[in-house]
């Protein structure tokens, strides 16, 4: 198998992706530079996912600078393939000297590839990183080790090209390993490759600033501090409205669904917080993953304080709840001094709200997977017993994570036309009356 070039090789790249991994649509996308950035804007373009990079020079040895002995990366981080090393017969003052000039280039493409703009963010999210190919694996490594200090809560390397033992080789440095061709008799990258001349500065930055697709990393990204971490706010310009995420059992601000679903709304012109209702620790304790009194408060203090933010002001707002992250919205919507526009709930369990469903007012879709058969009939129960105007939808085949090709894509285009129907008048939606 060859590749016309890195364009090409990142367009095949993004079609495995999208095959073996489509919960990676919204994931963080981190290139290597050079030759990694053409790569990396191609998949960033067709996963909707924004496009970072992360700086990693590689220490060749001297006199055969191709053979990496080492890497080096931004952070600080370094890799040493003592096996290369030994056999060049490397001795501990070369490699040194070979590393510091390294690093000296290494700071000088980072200043110029970032221009002055700080990392995207990594805490608690997926991180796709990917690279023009993959031989020894020193680079690829580092990248791993620095995503993974950055916070990045799953990591996932992906290459159009590595060695066919590429995954054992390196072991624990990436959670999941996606590669178009990873054939046994591997020499080089470059043989894969008709064109495989040199990335120049210039096509980094090229890719870099590439308009990504509506809603994608073009959006105003803020951060609000909360008690049990960060709240993310992505908004675009001139926003409808703003819809706060509220994640189930198990899950966080991390979680690939509901950043699937936020990069949805977001291309429909709504503004989205993601942020954690538990800490680590709390997440720990049964009773309080499961209990809606203590999910739903602090659902509604986040929005409050969300709210106060200067780029989210006077929005109107919703909720989408995921599990007992629904019943928190439910819960929540209950009491008097709060105003939600709209809810939504992906396989939600509105039965822990029970006590409170038939004070709900406001509109509430309900979606939930078909192959999910107890909680098709606890969301059916509560749609009887809302007050206010609702719907049930049942996505044929699902199962309660939506994991099925096509199934997320579903639960995001009926969220996003259900919040935007729904907004008051002024912005473009409809407002029931109550």
């Amino acid at each position: 198998m060859h590749f016309t070039d890195r364009t090409d090789a990142g367009r095949r790249l993004a079609e495995a992706l999208l095959a073996e991994a489509p919960e990676l649509r919204g994931a963080v996308v981190v290139a290597l530079p050079r030759g990694g950035a053409p790569v990396a804007a191609e998949v960033a373009a067709a996963l909707g996912a924004e496009l970072d990079v992360c700086v990693v020079r590689k220490v060749g040895v001297p006199g055969q600078s191709e053979v990496a002995m080492g890497a080096v990366g931004e952070d600080g981080a370094r890799v040493v393939n003592q096996q290369v090393v030994d056999a060049a017969d490397v001795p501990p003052e070369a490699f040194a000297a070979v590393e510091a000039r390294e690093r000296a280039e290494l700071a000088r493409r980072a200043a110029a590839y970032r221009r002055g703009r700080p990392p995207v963010p990594l805490a608690g999210r997926t991180v796709l990183v990917v690279d023009d190919g993959v031989a020894t694996g020193s680079s690829a490594l580092a990248a791993c080790r620095i995503v993974r200090a950055r916070g990045a809560a799953r990591v996932v390397l992906a290459v159009p090209v590595a060695p066919h033992d590429w995954a054992r080789r390196l072991g624990g440095a990436a959670d999941a390993y996606v590669a178009v061709h990873a054939p046994e008799g591997f020499r080089a990258v470059g043989e894969f490759y008709r064109d495989f001349r040199q990335t120049t500065d210039a096509e980094v930055l090229a890719a870099l600033e590439r308009p990504g697709p509506p809603g994608g990393a073009g959006y105003a990204r803020h951060e609000v501090p909360l008690a049990a971490g960060p709240a993310e706010l992505a908004v675009p310009a001139d926003p409808l409205g703003v819809v706060v995420f509220a994640h189930g059992s198990g899950s966080g601000r991390g979680s690939p669904r509901n950043r699937a679903v936020a990069e949805r709304l977001r291309r429909a012109g709504l503004a989205t917080v993601l942020f954690d209702l538990l800490t680590p620790g709390e997440a720990a304790e049964p009773w309080k993953v499961f209990d809606p009194g203590l999910l739903g408060g602090r659902l509604a203090a986040a929005t409050s304080t969300v709210l106060r933010h200067h780029a989210l002001a006077g929005l109107p707002y919703g909720w989408f709840g995921a599990s007992t992250g629904a019943a928190a919205a439910l819960w929540a919507a209950a009491e008097p001094d709060t105003a939600p526009a709209a809810i939504v709930s992906r396989g939600g369990r509105p039965d822990l709200a029970a006590a409170r469903l038939s004070l709900v007012a406001t509109p509430t879709l309900l979606v939930v997977g078909g192959a999910d058969e107890e909680v098709v009939e606890l969301n059916r129960r509560a749609a009887s017993e809302l007050r206010g105007p609702s719907a049930l939808q049942v996505v044929p085949g699902a199962g309660h994570l939506f994991a099925e090709p096509g199934a997320l894509e579903a639960v995001a285009d009926l969220a996003a036309h259900w919040f935007v129907r729904w907004l008051p008048p002024g912005t473009g939606g409809e407002r029931p009356e109550h």
